[in-house]
This record gives structure tokens, C-alpha cells and sequence, in this order.
């Protein structure tokens, strides 16, 4: 996959933006990076669109702009010059499509069938748009058309929103979802980019899915891991479950066999990615992580510690 789209895939959402006014451009840009999502796709539908592209571009570079309803080459090229990293397109149209593939940019067309597929797998693609999503079958569609391409990723677009981006994302065909509920046109019209950061905010809460798994406790060793998980039985009915390495009181209390990272412990907190979860801590909120306590199981990274503790405890990610 294109190092643009990996970059696309670990934010999980593109916010699809029309602006009539390219001076909502730098606010809008800043209300999407404070909220949590360094990205926009760009609709070429009206005349402020290249200059909008052009500000935020140059006034965020940390942020993944791209031009999006790319009819011609002749967009693609304004599209690049003013600073757009990757060109999608409502349908799939060859030339354009070979066009960005010579010029080295990358391209999301849009499908909505498996004869559109193919002409993507023909053309070199690997990750295609599917556009309408909800109108054209929705995930239903998408995972009957990834089981005979099984080596084709998507990014629908089309009646997404907070009800239904978890459920897309948690099939792994599927990079990122595009949606605008976070950009409603009324609030770039009315210049209430605190709201629009709010939605964002609130996006990425819903998609990232951040809950508390379990509290690790520290103990000495295995008879005083099996005394705190007996106390939680027998005050709270925390069911007493004996592993390798700790003891668990239900799912909530662990009690390790001995001392492990943190002070008193550790503080799980379940996540629906944990390398989405990973990159918007890192990017937005500036965590480290330490890299050598990644776990990961069939290639996919399903737990991580990050740096420092929080009130003695030690802190990881883990997936749901």
C-alpha cells in the first residue's frame, strides 16, 4: 500500500470538506488537527477548493490534504501544485487513474461493483473508494466483493457517520471511512469551528472506542496474587481465575505473580485499534510508547505499554 494511504489507515477517518470560501480553509484545518484528525479531503466542486488546498497545505504540513471529486488530469495537476497528497475521484476513470499513476500520486477512484474492481486490480490499484457506501449495499457489499479480491482494500464513502464507523472500520478491508458529519457545511458557514472541533473530538472518541479493560496489581508473588483476587471474590463476587503469570478477579482485577511494569501496576484501556489509538495519542496528544512491549499476533499490533506511569501505575493499550 501507497505510504500515503498507511498514513490514511492509521487516522482511520477522512473528513470530507466543501468549502465556498477559502478563507474557512486555515480555521477548518485547525478545528480538524486540534480535534484529532490531521486530514481532509478537499472537494473540487467549487472555486475556493484549489486555494483552500493551497492554505492548508502550507499552513499545516503535518496534515494529510488531498483533493477529492477529481474529474480530469487538468484537476489533478491544480490539484498537486496546490499541495494535495492524494486525488480521489467519485468513479473510476481510467485516465485519470493512469495519470496519477504516472505522476507517482496516489488515487482512491470510486467503485461500486466488482466489474469496477477489476478495472482497479487492472490498473494497479490496491486500495479503491466505494462510493455511494450506504446506497450502493453498504458493508454487506463490500465484504461480498472482498471475498473473491481478496487482495483489494476500500475506503467507502457515502451516508457514514457516528452510527455506523465503528462497524465499518472493524472490517480489516476496509483502510478509512470518509465522512463529513464532523464538517457540516451550516457550521464552515457560520464560523463555529469550535463546534466543528467538537465533532471531531467526539468522532474519534467513537472510532478509537477508549474503555477501561482491567487494573494490574503488583504482589509479591503467587500466593499474595491469589490473596488479592480472593478478597475480590469474596467481597464482590470477582470470580477467582488462576493463569500463568497473575491471577484475575472476573475480568476487572489482575493481580501479577510478581512485580511488573508501574509502581503499584498497570491500568488497561481497551481500544477498537490499537495502531489507530497508538498514532493519535503520538501525533495529537504527544505520548511515547515503548516500542520493545509491543505485542503482536498475526501481524497485527494487539497491545502496547506507553512511556512513564499515571498516579504509580504503568499504562497499555490493548485491543478489544
Amino acid at each position: 500500500m501507497n505510504e500515503v494511504l498507511e498514513k490514511i489507515s492509521k487516522i482511520g477517518i477522512v473528513p470530507v470538506v466543501v468549502l465556498d470560501d477559502a478563507k474557512d480553509a486555515k480555521p477548518l484545518a485547525e478545528a480538524l488537527v486540534k480535534g484529532g484528525l490531521p486530514c481532509a479531503e478537499v472537494t473540487f466542486r467549487t472555486a475556493a477548493a484549489e486555494e483552500s488546498i493551497r492554505i492548508m497545505a502550507s499552513e499545516f504540513p503535518e496534515m494529510l490534504v488531498g483533493a477529492g471529486t477529481v474529474l480530469t488530469t487538468e484537476q489533478v495537476d491544480r490539484a498537486v501544485a496546490a499541495g494535495a497528497k492524494f486525488i480521489v475521484s467519485p468513479g473510476l476513470n481510467p485516465k485519470v487513474v493512469k495519470y496519477c499513476l504516472e505522476k507517482g500520486v496516489p488515487v482512491t477512484p470510486g467503485t461500486s461493483n466488482p466489474s469496477d474492481v477489476e478495472q482497479a486490480i487492472e490498473l494497479g490499484l490496491d486500495v479503491v473508494k466505494f462510493f455511494p457506501a450506504e446506497a450502493a449495499g453498504g458493508l454487506n457489499m463490500i465484504k461480498s466483493m472482498a471475498a473473491p479480491y481478496t487482495q483489494m482494500k476500500f475506503m467507502p464513502t457515502g451516508g457514514i457517520s457516528a452510527k455506523n464507523i465503528c462497524e465499518y472500520l472493524a472490517f480489516d478491508k476496509i483502510i478509512a471511512c470518509g465522512g463529513s458529519w464532523m464538517v457540516k457545511k451550516d457550521l464552515v458557514a457560520a464560523g463555529k469551528f469550535d463546534e466543528i472541533q467538537a465533532l471531531t473530538e467526539e468522532a474519534v472518541r467513537t472510532m478509537l472506542g477508549f474503555n477501561l479493560r482491567h487494573i494490574g496489581i503488583n504482589c509479591e508473588d503467587e500466593n499474595a496474587a491469589i490473596g488479592v483476587a480472593d478478597t475480590f471474590d469474596t467481597l464482590f463476587g470477582f470470580a477467582k481465575k488462576v493463569g500463568n503469570s497473575s491471577v484475575f478477579a472476573g475480568t476487572e482485577i489482575e493481580a501479577n505473580k510478581k512485580i511488573g511494569r508501574g509502581t503499584h501496576g498497570h491500568i488497561a484501556i481497551g481500544t477498537n485499534s490499537v495502531v489507530r489509538a497508538k498514532n493519535y495519542l503520538e501525533t495529537v496528544k504527544g505520548c511515547k510508547f515503548i516500542e520493545d512491549s509491543a505485542v503482536v499476533k498475526n501481524g497485527k499490533l494487539i497491545a502496547i505499554y506507553l512511556e512513564g506511569e499515571i498516579g504509580g501505575f504503568a499504562v497499555h493499550l490493548v485491543q478489544k
